[in-house]
């Protein structure tokens, strides 16, 4: 069987997935990057391979997608690089024709997408706060001594959420504490947690923008159900949840990888298992004093090799991928 591989690497978690021409799901992997997105790209690759015993002729082509998308573009090879915004709208698009508004909120950052025929029409993601998002339940959670997995559950079991004031995570959290130190009900508190970051996302990433039936829940926390509920109560809106929800960029890569190559005529660019798992890929920054920029360099190394670099303005470094014949790049760097 051919399949289609998308991956999605983020700041939080890398997602990988297996998908067939019919788009059925044939092997997801979520698993936590931990600031090395290197090992979770040959890790996530490796348990994709074991778990399904496929080589790489298998491979019919590669998407890639998230903040680690040209990184994973590098090492593994991708005939598609697009963005987390272009790569959630289709995924849900796909499964949810009539899908109209895609609330994502990830590991470290947030948005909503609101699409129009199918088409993205506008977006808006967080940037400046926090609040709302995996990494920062994530705190809360290990604050009241509660595994992150039973964390809406409990808020389900909520008679009388408290307020707790959601217009930043800092006071979040102290209000938060207050309200346990005032005896509140654990499960109380933890609605009224989810609440909060519900208007902090209404406010924030989604003001201005017109919410419209149907609505897609998707991301890492959407597995959260006091989440999902907090937004049906204050929308007064069915949310929808996707049965692959916390890998819907991944499946949005591997379609748009799928299309590509569909209207192509050439091979992937999937450069193989051997490239991937046996390679020993390296990360190392610099400062460049060519120019005044003074730009901080990233370079990416295969065995001491050059393959990549990043962050220079003028191009200067990036252009000696190009100008150097692949056994002298060490040369060059």
């Amino acid at each position: 069987m051919q399949y289609y591989l998308g991956v999605d690497i983020g700041s939080v978690s890398s997602n990988f997935v297996l998908m067939s021409e019919n788009m059925q799901i044939h092997r997801k992997v979520y698993l936590r990057t931990q600031g090395n997105p290197v090992k979770a790209i040959k890790e996530g690759y490796e348990a994709l391979k074991s778990s399904l015993n496929i080589i790489g002729d298998s491979i019919k082509a590669v998407g890639s997608t998230g903040s680690g998308r040209h990184l994973a573009a590098v090492l593994m090879g991708a005939d598609v690089v697009k963005n987390e915004i272009t790569a959630h709208a289709v995924a849900a698009s796909s499964f949810y024709p009539e899908a109209r508004t895609i609330l994502e909120i990830g590991g470290q950052d947030s948005k909503i997408i609101i699409l129009r025929n199918g088409i993205v029409n506008d977006f808006a993601m967080n940037t400046v706060c926090a609040a709302g998002t995996g990494s920062f339940l994530d705190q809360q959670a290990a604050r009241l001594n509660i595994a992150i997995e039973q964390f809406g559950d409990l808020a389900l079991k909520s008679r009388q959420p408290v307020r707790i004031a959601g217009r930043c995570g800092v006071f979040a959290e102290s209000d938060m504490v207050h309200k346990q130190q005032m005896g509140y009900p654990v499960e109380d508190i933890i609605m009224g947690l989810c609440e909060a970051l519900v208007r902090n996302y209404l406010n924030n990433v989604a003001s201005g923008k017109k919410i419209e039936d149907i609505i897609i829940f998707q991301g890492g926390v959407a597995a959260n159900a006091g989440l999902r509920k907090a937004f049906e109560k204050v929308l007064k809106l069915p949310i929808h949840v996707p049965e692959n929800f916390e890998v819907m960029g991944a499946i949005g890569a591997a379609i748009l990888a799928m299309e590509k190559m569909n209207n192509a005529e050439k091979e992937t660019c999937f450069k193989g298992d051997s490239f991937i798992l046996e390679g020993d890929f390296k990360t190392s920054s610099m400062e460049c004093k060519g120019c005044p920029n003074q730009c901080e360099v990233v370079c990416i190394k295969r065995n001491e090799k050059a393959l990549a670099f990043w962050g220079d303005r003028c191009k200067k470094w990036e252009a000696t991928i190009k100008a150097y014949p692949e056994e002298d790049r060490q040369l060059s760097v």
